[in-house]
C-alpha cells in the first residue's frame, strides 16, 4: 500500500509538476510577449518622425494688406519732382535709392547682402557723345545721320573684309574661308537660308539667337573679335531707326550712352545705314559669300569714358524649409532724368508704379513671415538701376555678380509699368500685358493662370508675347537677363501710353485701383510658387 501510495504521490507530483511548468512556460511566453510590446512601443517612441510640411497659411488676409492708399502714398514721394526723375548716376536716383533702403529697413526686411548692406554697387561708365564721321572713298557720311557708334573708332584701311552674316555654329561658318586678323570687317544682320526657304542654322523655319535683335549683333561683333578683328562694321536696316533714335536721344540730353564698365574696350563697332552699307558694297543685300573688298575707309569719330556711381538695391526674407531656392521678384529704379529744356520726367507708371508696388509685396510677405507664415523658399526683393540705358543693373546682378546663385533661382517677376491704361487697348479696363510666362516653364504659365482666376480675375492679355511682336518687349525689361540664363519670368505690363517717358507721367495719372489688384496678383503668384511643393520645372529652352 506503501508502494501504491507512493506511486500515487509521484505521478500526482508529475502532474502538478507539467501543470507548473506549462504555467511557467506560458507566464514566459506572456512576459515576452509584452517585452516585445513594450520594446516596440518604446522603438517607436524612439525614432524622429519626419516633419510633416506645414500646410500652406491663406494668403488673402496678407495680400489684402497691399492697399491703394499705401501705393499712392509711395508713389507721390517716389514720383515728385525731388527725385529729379531718378536718371542713373545722379543725386535723384541716389535719393530713389535711398528711400527704398529706408523703406526696407522700416519694414525689418534683412538686406540680401552679407555685410549687411541693401546696396549692390553697379561700376557703369558713361561714353562722352561721340563726333565725327566716316569716310567711304572719299565719300563722308556724318556720325548720327547715316552711321551711328558710341564710342570712339579711329583708323584708316585700304581694304576690308566682308564676312556675309557673320556666323559661326556646328557645320557652318562663315570664316571658313576669310582671315579677319588685324582687319576691319563688315557683317550683315540675319542669318543664312537653304534652297528649301528653312534657316541653315536651325533647319526650320525658325530663326536662331543670331537674328535675335537684341543679341544678334554683339554676338556676331564678339566673335568677329575673337576672329582678331580690329573693328565690325554692321549692316541692319530693321534696327538702324531704333540706334539712331538712341544716338540723336543722346546728342540732345547730352548723355552719352551707359555700359557697365567691364563692357568698356577699344574695340570699334559702327552701325551703318543702307546707303553707307551699299557705299561699300552695292549688292550687299544679295550677296553671301565671305570676301576681301578693296576699299578706301577712314574712320574720324572721337569720344571717351567717364565712370558713373550707381547700385541695385536687394533685400531678402528667408525661406523656412527651402531656404537655398530663390524666388525674384523685380522692378527697376531708375527713370530718364531731366530734359535738355529742364523739364522733369517723374517716371510715375515707368517705374515708380512697379517700384512701390514691390515695396508692399514685401510688406505682404514680411506680415506673413512676423505671424510664422513665412514662404517656403527665400524672396529676393530686387531694385535694379541702369534699365533706362540697356538693362545694366539686371545684367550685373545676372553676369557678373549675382547674390545668390543662378541656379537655385527658381523664377523672376518683374514688374515694369503696372499703373495705366493702354489707350490703344480695347478690352475692359481690369487687364495686364503678360509677357514671357510660357517661354520656359508650362508650369509657370498654368500657375499664373490658376493664381489669376482664383484671386485676382485680371484679364490677362498676351498680345505682347508673341515671337512676331514688332515692339519685342520681351527682350526689353530687367526679365530677360533672368530668362537668358534660364531662369522662368514673367513680365507684367501695362503698355505704353501718351506720357510714356515724357513729363507727363505723373502720380496723379496712375489708376491705384488696378495698381492694386495687379500689385496683389503678382503677390499670390509669387507666393504659391515659394510654397509649392517642388521647384518649377523648366521644359523649354531659352532662346
Amino acid at each position: 500500500m506503501l508502494i501504491c501510495t507512493l506511486g500515487f504521490l509521484y505521478r500526482t507530483f508529475d502532474y502538478f509538476w507539467e501543470i507548473l511548468k506549462t504555467d511557467i512556460r506560458m507566464k514566459k511566453l506572456s512576459l515576452l510577449v509584452l517585452g516585445l510590446v513594450f520594446a516596440c512601443n518604446s522603438s517607436q517612441n524612439t525614432i524622429t518622425k519626419a516633419p510633416q510640411p506645414k500646410p500652406m497659411a491663406d494668403p488673402i488676409p496678407y495680400a489684402e494688406s497691399i492697399t491703394q492708399e499705401d501705393l499712392k502714398e509711395h508713389l507721390y514721394t517716389y514720383a515728385s519732382d525731388e527725385f529729379e526723375g531718378r536718371e542713373t548716376g545722379t543725386p535723384g536716383q541716389k535719393k530713389a535709392v535711398e528711400y527704398i533702403s529706408s523703406e526696407y529697413e522700416s519694414l525689418n526686411i534683412p538686406p540680401a547682402k552679407s555685410n549687411g548692406d541693401y546696396l549692390q554697387k553697379v561700376p557703369l561708365e558713361v561714353s562722352k557723345v561721340p563726333e565725327g564721321n566716316l569716310s567711304i572713298n572719299n565719300e563722308v557720311f556724318e556720325l548720327g545721320k547715316h552711321v551711328v557708334t558710341y564710342s570712339t573708332a579711329q583708323g584708316a584701311y585700304d581694304q576690308i573684309v566682308y564676312a556675309g552674316y557673320g556666323i559661326e555654329e556646328g557645320n557652318y561658318s562663315d570664316y571658313n574661308t576669310i582671315d579677319v586678323t588685324g582687319k576691319l570687317v563688315l557683317i550683315k544682320a540675319g542669318e543664312p537660308k537653304n534652297p528649301d526657304g528653312n534657316y541653315v542654322i536651325s533647319g526650320s523655319t525658325e530663326k536662331s539667337d543670331w537674328s535675335n535683335m537684341s543679341e544678334g549683333m554683339p554676338k556676331k561683333a564678339n566673335l568677329a573679335y575673337e576672329k582678331g578683328a580690329s573693328g565690325v562694321l554692321y549692316f541692319d536696316t530693321q534696327n538702324y531707326p531704333r540706334f539712331r533714335g538712341y544716338f540723336q536721344f543722346m546728342k540732345s540730353n547730352n548723355s552719352g550712352r551707359m555700359q557697365l564698365a567691364k563692357d568698356t574696350s577699344d574695340e570699334i563697332l559702327v552701325i551703318l545705314d543702307e546707303e553707307a552699307a551699299k557705299t561699300i558694297k552695292s549688292d550687299i543685300e544679295k550677296d553671301d559669300v565671305p570676301k576681301t573688298v578693296a576699299t578706301d575707309i577712314k574712320l574720324n569719330i572721337t569720344g571717351g569714358n567717364d565712370a558713373i556711381d550707381s547700385e541695385n538695391v536687394v533685400a531678402f526674407l528667408k525661406g523656412t524649409e527651402k531656404p537655398e531656392e530663390y524666388v525674384v521678384i523685380s522692378s527697376h529704379l531708375d527713370h530718364i532724368g531731366i530734359t535738355a529744356d529742364g523739364q522733369i520726367n517723374n517716371g510715375a507708371d515707368d517705374d515708380g508704379s512697379g517700384t512701390v508696388a514691390l515695396l508692399e509685396i514685401a510688406q505682404a510677405f514680411k506680415k506673413a513671415t512676423d505671424e510664422g507664415n513665412g514662404p517656403k523658399r527665400s524672396i529676393v526683393f530686387l531694385h535694379v538701376t541702369g534699365e533706362e540705358k540697356g538693362l545694366l543693373g539686371s545684367r550685373y546682378y545676372t553676369d557678373v555678380d549675382p547674390v545668390f546663385p543662378l541656379e537655385n533661382t527658381v523664377a523672376n517677376l518683374n514688374i515694369d509699368m503696372i499703373g495705366r491704361i493702354d489707350p490703344k487697348y480695347t478690352g475692359a479696363r481690369n487687364y495686364l500685358y503678360l509677357i514671357g510666362s510660357d517661354k520656359l516653364s508650362t508650369e509657370l504659365h498654368n500657375l499664373s493662370e490658376e493664381v489669376n482666376k482664383k484671386y485676382t480675375n485680371i484679364e490677362f492679355d498676351y498680345k505682347y508675347n508673341d515671337e512676331n511682336d514688332p515692339n519685342r518687349f520681351y527682350y526689353r525689361s530687367d526679365h530677360y537677363n533672368f530668362a537668358k540664363n534660364n531662369i522662368p519670368i514673367i513680365f507684367y505690363f501695362n503698355g505704353t501710353h501718351a506720357d510714356y517717358h515724357r513729363p507727363g507721367d505723373t502720380p496723379d495719372k496712375i489708376n491705384y485701383d488696378l495698381l492694386e489688384n495687379r500689385a496683389r496678383l503678382i503677390f499670390h503668384t509669387a507666393w504659391e510658387i515659394a510654397n509649392r511643393p517642388s521647384r518649377l520645372v523648366v521644359d523649354k529652352a531659352a532662346d
